[in-house]
């Protein structure tokens, strides 16, 4: 009902009384947005979606044009997602339900009450499931496996994942396994073997591939492990390890060796680039050279890698940490100071750069490749989950005491103090702006500069012609208003 009245009245006129009711165009996309009761209410529809929240409660948003909504209570706490026959709701990740169609349009749902109750049901009657845990039942595509199959769990249970089959008796003490060219046993820990022969199989693409085979086996696990992998290729591995006194990985291509493993002395030599490297102890202390490579590291005092289009360099880990690489589309750099507490990445591209810096709790910056950019003050979780939609559609209203945004390809801008307290906007014709509930307006154009105070006119226009233009045309520089740049850019 709240939502409905503010999508009537904004389709009425544009109200300005923030941050009791704030009615306003955006500045970084088509479409209008409305707020009201300062933080907590707020309808937004743009070129792609429609936006209704009571902040920080519920928030639901629909796309044009497309079968696909998000409702999020309390996000992360509940949420659901819909596009078209798909669909998804959960409660703390414990209870949740979906539905989704096979390429046969065969419908499926599921319902889950992590990790007692698993439920299926399908169109399709090979694929409907049901098993509570730990005492009975059939699993299909859960838990990382195609099928599982549970009595008494961990008394005996069996999973699939591909054509491998493993059955387990007193889960985790014995278990065989088998499948094409594939046979083992083990008795966890005193004794394990497994053994694949190569063998081929036919891919999504009807095409025939090679699946390189392997032998595997351990005595008195981890004490002794012996393992042969990519049998039946040119690059086959040998590893064997007798721990804690020595481990060794050899192929043609690499071969690492380490005493008193895994802190001991580690020598690694890659055949290939003609990099070495020595560790004592393996990884705080680390020292290797190669053509084009090359790693330093006293952890976590400082460390430095460098690889062709990559460097990595930290000095007193968390503390201070950068990151470089290249590839034939971005150059990206990245800064961070205590993991999140600042955090710097910029991203150059061909067709522009793209920009965020996060200052946790007070500030975010971000700026696209068309120079398009937002700056809010006040950010409590944006700095630690980067880029998340849930938050920003949630959360940052509530602490978003301070917001600016500038799109150079519009000439539009705005700011926002106090949920509309103070908000300005400026585009290519003018400015205006409303302080105190609206109590107090102004407008500025070619015409001139003019105010009201509670609806009335105050004193007369100021400025006119040639002199009224250049204050739109170039805020910030000589006639610097409210939405002027400080120091040439937002948080930039």
């Amino acid at each position: 009902m709240i939502t409905g009245l503010l999508a009537s009245a904004m389709q009425v006129t544009a109200f300005e009384a923030g941050p009791l009711f704030h009615d306003f165009q955006l500045t970084l996309r088509e479409g209008r947005r409305t707020e009201a009761l300062g933080p907590f209410l707020s309808w937004q529809q743009d070129d792609e979606t429609v936006t209704r929240a009571l902040h920080p409660l519920v928030s639901v948003q629909q796309w044009n044009g497309l079968e696909r909504s998000s409702v999020d209570v309390l996000y992360p706490l509940c949420t659901y997602d819909r596009t078209g026959p798909e669909a998804r709701w959960q409660l703390l990740q414990v209870l949740s339900w979906s539905r989704g169609q096979d390429q046969s349009d065969r419908t499926t749902e599921r319902f889950t009450l992590f990790p007692l109750l698993f439920w299926q049901r399908s169109e399709d009657p090979a694929r409907r499931s049901f098993a509570i845990l730990p005492l009975y039942g059939h699993l299909e595509n859960r838990l990382f496996r195609d099928e599982i199959d549970v009595v008494l769990f961990p008394l005996w249970s069996r999973t699939r994942k591909r054509e491998v089959i493993t059955e387990n008796w007193l889960y985790p003490l014995f278990h065989t396994r088998r499948g094409p060219g594939l046979e083992g046993w083990q008795f966890w820990p005193f004794y394990g073997r497994e053994e694949k022969v190569p063998t081929t199989r036919t891919n999504a693409w009807d095409e025939t591939e090679s699946v390189p085979g392997h032998r595997k086996r351990f005595v008195l696990w981890p004490v002794y492990l012996d393992a042969h992998t990519g049998l039946g290729t040119e690059e086959p591995v040998h590893q064997r390890a007798v721990l804690p006194f020595y481990a060794e990985t050899v192929s043609a291509r690499q071969q690492s060796r380490s005493w008193g493993w895994p802190l001991g002395v580690t020598f690694s030599t890659n055949a290939v680039s003609g990099y070495h490297e020595v560790g004592a102890p393996w990884p705080f202390v680390v020292w290797g050279e190669g053509p084009g490579r090359s790693t330093h590291r006293f952890w976590p005092l400082y460390g430095v890698s460098t690889a062709p289009r990559q460097t990595r360099q930290f000095i007193l880990w968390p503390l201070w940490q950068e990151r470089h690489s290249t590839t034939e589309s971005v150059d990206r750099t990245e800064r961070r100071v205590g993991l999140f507490v600042y955090r710097d990445v910029e991203e150059r591209l061909v067709e522009g750069r793209r920009l965020r810096r996060a200052l946790w709790p007070l500030a975010v910056y971000r700026e696209d490749e068309q120079g398009r950019s937002r700056l809010q003050v006040v950010a409590l979780l944006e700095p630690v989950l980067p880029g998340n939609p849930g938050v920003e559609r949630n959360y940052s209203p509530l602490w978003s005491v301070w917001r600016m945004e500038q799109d150079p390809v519009t000439g539009r801008a705005a700011g926002s103090l106090l949920w509309n307290l103070w908000r300005w906007d400026r585009t290519p014709a003018g400015r205006k702006g409303s302080l105190l509930f609206g109590a107090v307006r102004y407008e500025s154009d070619a015409a001139g500069l003019r105010w009201r105070v509670f609806g009335l006119p105050v004193g007369g226009r100021s400025g006119t012609g040639q002199s009224g233009t250049q204050s739109v045309s170039a805020p910030g520089k000589s006639q610097p208003g409210p939405g002027a740049r400080p120091g040439g850019g937002a948080g930039g």
